[in-house]
């Protein structure tokens, strides 16, 4: 039976972004919104994650689940799922290190 699914990206490749029009619709740009049985979200999930690269993308469906729903994430990101007793909290992980320099003397 299909259910709802969205599916959010970041600086995916544009490919990616016309695979997904196929089986959902880009509401607004990088926002993606379909019906689709869990095969079909699956396999599209299989191929976000194979294209992702640097940029970063997030899949929420219907689960039986506290909230409704579950998370899925791939790419880089700054918001983490996290698992709290069954919650799904979403930590912001701090910005990159930046390198120190070493001279040498």
């Amino acid at each position: 039976m299909p259910s709802m699914v969205v599916i959010a990206t970041t600086a995916v490749p544009d490919h990616l972004r016309g695979a997904l029009t196929r089986w959902t619709s880009e509401v607004l740009p990088g926002i993606f919104v379909g019906s689709v049985s869990a095969r079909v979200r699956d396999e599209l999930w299989s191929a976000v994650t194979e294209t992702v690269t640097d940029g970063a993308a997030l899949l929420i469906h219907p689960a039986p689940t506290e909230q409704g729903y579950a998370l899925r994430t791939a790419g880089t990101r700054r918001r983490i799922p996290v698992d709290f007793e069954g919650l799904t909290l979403i930590r912001m992980a701090g910005p990159p290190k930046a390198k120190k320099l070493q001279s040498e003397f």
